[in-house]
C-alpha cells in the first residue's frame, strides 16, 4: 500500500453517510460507548448543518480485524450480529454525532429518554435575524414534543400545531425522502396561499432540500494501521483527548457470544468479576497490567501461543481460547501475587510498588507453583527495588526476569548477582509519587508496620493514604518551618525522604513546625515510644538528643546519615548472602 493511502482524508454525502450506516456499511465497537444525547446540542448540530458550518472529521479505521460490535444505535441495527468481511469499518471518532444525525433524521430510541422521540422537525417560517445569529435554530429545528398540543390541552404547543397542520412545520426526513410531496402539500394547503415559486416558505424548503443533498462529512480513514499505531493517531484526533486502550480493543476483538453448543466470552467481565473477591487495593490496577500479565502467562504457557512480548502488537493477538486455558490457575497466581505485597511484604495498596512489572514476573512464579519460596521473593522485591540500576524499566528486563525466576523455581536455589547501592542517591531521595527509588524506600518504611508517635497502639498506613499519592500523610521530622528558621550548619536537603516518616494526620497536625527537640519530649513520657521510633527506623541519637536538650548545629546532617546507615543495614538483613556494594557518590567539598 502506498504510504500517502495509509491516512486518507475523506468526505461523504451526510444522507450517503446515514443511509450507508443503515446498509450496515459501518460498525461501532463496543468499546465506544458512554453517548450522550442532548436535545440542545443536536439542535446545535442541525444548525450549522444548516448553514453550511465545517464539523469535525469523523475516523474511520478499515481492518481485516473482526470486533464485538454494538448491534444497535439508536435503535436502528447496524451489524448482523455473526457477520464476516473481508473488511471492516469501525467508527473510532464520531459516535456521539453519527448517534444524533441519525437518530435525529430517522428517529430512534434513545436510552434513558423511554417515550421520547429524536426524529427533528423544522419551521420553515423561521428566518435568521443576522449573519451572527445563534439563537433562531432553537425556533428552527424541533422536536414533537414542541409541536403536539395534545388536542389543544398544550396550549404553549398550539401555535405550532397550526403550522404543522398547514405544511409549515415539516419533518426533516420527510424533505429528504418525499420532497416533491411536502412541497405539493404547501402549494395545495388551504392554510395559506404558497403557489408563487419564490414565497420565502418555499424557498426555505428548497434550501433544507439542498443541504440535505449537498453538506458533506468530513472523514479520516485509517487503513493498513496496525492497532498499537491506530491508539496513538485516535488520541493525538480525539477532541477530549480520550485514548483509545488496547485493552478496549482486546475486550471486542476476544468477545464472543453465547451460542447452543459454546459458551460465550466477554473479557472485561473475566476482569470485573475478579475485581470482586475481594477488597484488597490491588484488585484495582489498570485493565492494561491485567492485559500485560495474561499476555505473559500465555506467552509462559502455551506452546506456539504467538505472544512473544507485552507490547500492543502483540496483546492485539491474544486469542479468547487462550485466556480461557490459562485463567483460573491465571487468577491464583494473581492474587497470591497482591497476597505477598499486602501481607508478606505489608504493603497495602499498589500505588507504593516501585515497578509494575513486578506483577507480571511474580504472578509468572506463581503460576502452577505449589510450593513458593517467599523468602527467596522477598528478597527478590528489595533486590530490585533498591538496586543502584533500573533493573526492571522494560520489556527485555521482564524477560530476564521470568528466566530468572524459573530457574530459582525448577533448581530451588537463589543466586543474585552483585547489590550495588549509593549512600548518596538514598541521602538525596525525595519524594515521588511515580519514582521507583521514592517508592521503594516508602514501601520499606511500610514494611516495618509502624505505629503512631502519640497513639502507639494505632498503625499510621491507613487507607486514604493510599488514594492520595501526591499528598500523603509523610511528616517531617525535622519541620520545613523549623529547618528555615533554624539552619544552623546543615546541608543536606530537609526535602529528604531520610527526614520523612508515616503518621496519622492528626499527629502530623500536632506537631505542625515545632522544634523536634521539643515534640519528642512529650512522645517520650510514653514507656512504648521508644521501640515505635525502631520501627521507623529513626536513629537512637535523635532520642538522645531529646533527652540532653540540646542538639549539634548540624543535627539534620547527621540524622540523616545515620538513618542511611539504618536502610542499608536493613538491605543487609534481608538480603543476607547476596554480594552487597555500597559506595558514596557524594562531592567532597
Amino acid at each position: 500500500m502506498n504510504f500517502t493511502d495509509r491516512i486518507r482524508p475523506t468526505d461523504k454525502g451526510i444522507t450517503t453517510y446515514l443511509d450507508e450506516l443503515e446498509n450496515l456499511d459501518y460498525q461501532i465497537p463496543t468499546f465506544q460507548r458512554d453517548v450522550v444525547w442532548e436535545k440542545e446540542n443536536v439542535k446545535k448540530l442541525w444548525d450549522s448543518i444548516y448553514k453550511f458550518y465545517p464539523l469535525g472529521s469523523i475516523l474511520v479505521w478499515k481492518t481485516d480485524i473482526k470486533l464485538q460490535n454494538h448491534r444497535k444505535i439508536g435503535g436502528h441495527i447496524i451489524s448482523e450480529g455473526t457477520f464476516n468481511r473481508s473488511e471492516y469499518q469501525y467508527i473510532l471518532d464520531g459516535q456521539q454525532r453519527t448517534t444524533s444525525l441519525l437518530t435525529s433524521l430517522y428517529g430512534g430510541a434513545i436510552e434513558g429518554k423511554d417515550g421520547f422521540d429524536p426524529s427533528i422537525y423544522i419551521d420553515l417560517s423561521i428566518e435568521g435575524e443576522t449573519e451572527t445569529d445563534d439563537e433562531s435554530y432553537k425556533k428552527r429545528f424541533l422536536y414533537w414534543e414542541e409541536i403536539d398540543d395534545k388536542n389543544g390541552v398544550f396550549l404553549r404547543n398550539t401555535g405550532r400545531q397550526k403550522k404543522f397542520n398547514a405544511g409549515i412545520i415539516v419533518k426533516l426526513i420527510d424533505i429528504k425522502n418525499n420532497f416533491g410531496s411536502v412541497e405539493r402539500s404547501l402549494v395545495e394547503s388551504e392554510f395559506g396561499d404558497y403557489k408563487d415559486y419564490d414565497h420565502p416558505i418555499r424557498e426555505q424548503l428548497r434550501r433544507l432540500k439542498q443541504v440535505l443533498d449537498n453538506y458533506r462529512l468530513s472523514f479520516i480513514e485509517l487503513k493498513g494501521i496496525q492497532v498499537a499505531e491506530v491508539c496513538q493517531i485516535f488520541e493525538r484526533i480525539n477532541q477530549a483527548g480520550k485514548p483509545l486502550d488496547i485493552f478496549d480493543i482486546v475486550v471486542a476483538k476476544t468477545f464472543r457470544p453465547k451460542s447452543e453448543n459454546k459458551a460465550g466470552f466477554y473479557l472485561r467481565e473475566y476482569i470485573d468479576n475478579f475485581r470482586k473477591l475481594n477488597n484488597s487495593n490491588f484488585m484495582q490496577i489498570s485493565d492494561f497490567d491485567y492485559l500485560q500479565i495474561i499476555a505473559i502467562l500465555i506467552r509462559e504457557n502455551i506452546e506456539k501461543s504467538g505472544i512473544w512480548n507485552i507490547t500492543p502488537r502483540y496483546l492485539n493477538d491474544i486469542k479468547n481460547e487462550q485466556i480461557e486455558e490459562i485463567w483460573e490457575p491465571a487468577k491464583k497466581a494473581i492474587n497470591k501475587t497482591f497476597d505477598f505485597f499486602e501481607n508478606t511484604l505489608n504493603i497495602k495498596g499498589p500505588q507504593l510498588i516501585p515497578y509494575r512489572y513486578f506483577y507480571l514476573t511474580i504472578a509468572s512464579y506463581f503460576f502452577k507453583n505449589s510450593s513458593p519460596d517467599y523468602g527467596l521473593l522477598k528478597k527478590y522485591f528489595w533486590f530490585h527495588s533498591f538496586h543502584n540500576d533500573d533493573l526492571l524499566s522494560n520489556t527485555s528486563d521482564v524477560n530476564l526476569h521470568i528466566e530468572f525466576l524459573n530457574a530459582q523455581k525448577q533448581s530451588g536455589k537463589s543466586e543474585f548477582p552483585r547489590f550495588l547501592i549509593d549512600r548518596d542517591t538514598l541521602r538525596n531521595s525525595s519524594y515521588s509519587s511515580k519514582g521507583r527509588l521514592s517508592r521503594a524506600i516508602l514501601s520499606l518504611y511500610v514494611s516495618k508496620q509502624p505505629k503512631d508517635w502519640k497513639y502507639t497502639d494505632r498503625n499510621v498506613i491507613v487507607d486514604n493514604f493510599f488514594f492520595s499519592t501526591d499528598k500523603p500523610n509523610l511528616h517531617h521530622i525535622f519541620p520545613t518551618n523549623y529547618i528555615s528558621q533554624n539552619p544552623g550548619s546543615n546541608e543536606l536537603n530537609h526535602n529528604s525522604l531520610m527526614n520523612i516518616a508515616y503518621l496519622t494526620q492528626i499527629t502530623n497536625l500536632e506537631i505542625s513546625d515545632k522544634n523536634p527537640l521539643n515534640y519528642i519530649q512529650e512522645y517520650d513520657s510514653n514507656s512504648e515510644f521508644e521501640n515505635v521510633i525502631n520501627n521507623h527506623f529513626l536513629p537512637s541519637e535523635l532520642l538522645e538528643w531529646s533527652r540532653q536538650e540540646n542538639m549539634p548545629p548540624d543535627a539534620l546532617d547527621q540524622f540523616i546519615e545515620k538513618r542511611v546507615d539504618l536502610i542499608i543495614e536493613e538491605l543487609k538483613r534481608v538480603l543476607a548472602g547476596v554480594n552487597i556494594e555500597i559506595i558514596d557518590t557524594k562531592q567532597k567539598s
